[in-house]
């Protein structure tokens, strides 16, 4: 069967605090990322990581559903459109939670859509290139 996109980077990872101030403290001044944006309406911080991104949100802030402290993760995909796209994983018989909107991520504003793997995960998959 032939993949309906291609992935081709990991463009961001969304983690749930229990302590935000210390967990960007850790991120900033141990591992060296460098603050990018906040969002105060969710209390999102977004974390430069190279060519990628770690996002912090307090834990009652977070909204996709997911267990644990990893929120989601989101893969940059090629895809022509990401409309087609999540149309043809609900016909593979993937969950696609809500629908195709613009989001932030490692290289700005994009089309995504979220999806769930069969363990339950939530994973992001974004538009890489021109939308």
């Amino acid at each position: 069967m032939k993949a309906p996109l291609r992935v081709v980077e990991l463009d961001h990872v969304v983690l749930r605090c229990r302590a935000i101030d210390r967990t960007l403290e850790f991120y900033c001044s141990v591992l060296g990322l460098t603050e990018e944006r906040r969002l105060e309406s969710i209390g999102l911080i977004q974390l430069r990581a190279g060519r990628s991104m770690v996002d912090l949100i307090p834990v009652e802030s977070a909204g996709t559903g997911a267990a644990g402290n990893v929120d989601h993760f989101c893969l940059g995909v090629e895809t022509k459109e990401v409309n087609a796209l999540a149309q043809r994983l609900r016909e593979l018989g993937v969950e696609v939670i809500g629908e195709p909107q613009e989001r932030y991520g490692a290289r700005g504003m994009g089309w995504s859509v979220y999806i769930r793997d069969p363990e339950g995960n939530t994973v992001e998959l974004k538009q890489i290139g021109p939308a």
